[in-house]
């Protein structure tokens, strides 16, 4: 009798077990097992949008140069290459808003188009423009204003990004919010983004490895992250409250196995 007893008890551990629906937890789960894996990838690099904050500094060796192309007080920074190169001195915060036209209003060179090019490229045409007026420039452009929105299972954040750093991939953005707990559908990832007045939407499924070579890998600016929460945590049940019907029919099935049994 106590053999027949454990043996329903085990059958029905087994059953309840196995109805339990599994999450996967890992990502790209479906890369295969080897020491070295190498694919393909294009990144597409952060182009600058209406609404954008640059940061750009302008070094020459002259002061009145340097008073010309940047706001501020300039102070010395210290001798080298025969001069001495100046570097503004103000509100690290100012920066150049790109207007709804996509330019900048920067001194001395009047408006310029900067939408759609990266900073490495506005970088290069403010150093053929101020070449003009003055030899051997250095050009920095930065982005001030990256951020992206991370919602639902991690949780509501607003991210803002170093200005030094362009390239923020999804799992990085993830990291930088909590990342994802238990709850969260790993597969089910949401990419919501607005570029040149439209507004696009992806799915992630970061159980696999298609995610890696999606468009939508790498975050850009304004970007917002949903990331959906199980039910099971929405509605506050338990699973036997979601699965009544299927769990019934366990016990129903393990009971009449342990009357066969007696």
């Amino acid at each position: 009798m106590k053999i027949k007893l454990a043996l329903f008890l085990s059958l029905l551990c087994f059953a309840s077990c196995s109805s339990l629906r599994t999450r996967n937890i890992v990502y790209f789960s479906d890369l295969e097992q080897k020491p070295l894996i190498t694919e393909q990838v294009e990144m597409k690099r952060l182009t600058i949008k209406p609404g954008d904050l640059l940061a750009i500094e302008v070094l020459t060796p002259n002061m009145e140069t340097n008073m010309l192309f940047n706001r501020g007080i300039v102070m010395e920074e210290g001798a080298g290459g025969g001069g001495q190169m100046m570097r503004q001195q103000g509100n690290q915060n100012e920066g150049y808003l790109v207007d709804t036209k996509g330019t900048v209003d920067f001194p001395v060179l009047g408006n310029l188009l900067v939408q759609g090019l990266t900073t490495e490229q506005v970088r290069d045409t403010l150093l053929l423009k101020i070449r003009d007026y003055v030899q051997d420039p250095i050009v920095k452009v930065r982005l001030q204003n990256f951020r992206f929105t991370m919602m639902g299972e991690t949780g509501p954040t607003v991210v803002t990004v170093p200005a030094d750093n362009e390239e923020v991939n999804i799992l990085e953005g993830l990291a930088m919010a909590g990342g994802i707990s238990i709850y969260g559908k790993m597969h089910n990832v949401l990419v919501i983004r607005e570029q040149d007045g439209q507004r696009s939407m992806a799915r992630l499924n970061l159980n696999s490895k298609e995610a890696l070579t999606s468009p939508y890998f790498y975050l850009q600016q304004n970007d917002i992250v949903y990331v959906e929460p199980d039910k099971a945590k929405v509605t506050g049940t338990s699973f036997i409250r979601r699965n009544w019907g299927f769990a019934a029919g366990i016990v129903s099935s393990a009971w009449v196995l342990y009357q066969l049994l007696k």
